[in-house]
């Protein structure tokens, strides 16, 4: 059964910065597309970027598109998410998660229900 836990969340002022971590076991991370996504309260869980296992491809949702970054270090069996020019919009819960898929899809990457396991979340708070 697939694991992640996710860290780094805190709280960052605005137009500031804050990298996010998913250590992952239990699959190999270079076969699997990995997922970020984020909840704020009283919404709707957002897609904000996943990238394949297999060649690095990456999406990336319009609200974050030039300002988070997604990588990941095979060796350390890490996703990371980093966030710069954060604003208060971006306050939310994030979460990882895994797709059983080598390959990311135009049609579908975005989809919650495209990924099997989910971390716990990790909070991220933009405020002054």
């Amino acid at each position: 059964q697939a694991q992640l836990v996710e860290s780094g969340g805190g709280l960052v002022q605005p137009g500031g910065s804050l990298t996010l971590s998913c250590t992952v076991s239990g699959f190999p991370l270079d076969e699997y597309v990995i997922g970020w996504f984020r909840q704020a309260p009283g919404k709707e869980r957002e897609a904000v970027s996943c990238i394949s296992g297999s060649d690095g491809s990456a999406y990336y949702g319009d609200s974050v598109k030039g300002r988070f970054t997604i990588s990941k270090d095979n060796a350390k069996n890490t996703v990371y998410l980093q966030m710069n020019s954060l604003k208060p919009e971006d306050t939310a819960v994030y979460f990882c998660a895994t797709a059983r898929l080598k390959y990311v899809y135009d049609s579908s990457w975005y989809m919650t229900d495209t990924y099997d396991y989910w971390g716990q979340g990790t909070q991220v708070t933009i405020s002054s």
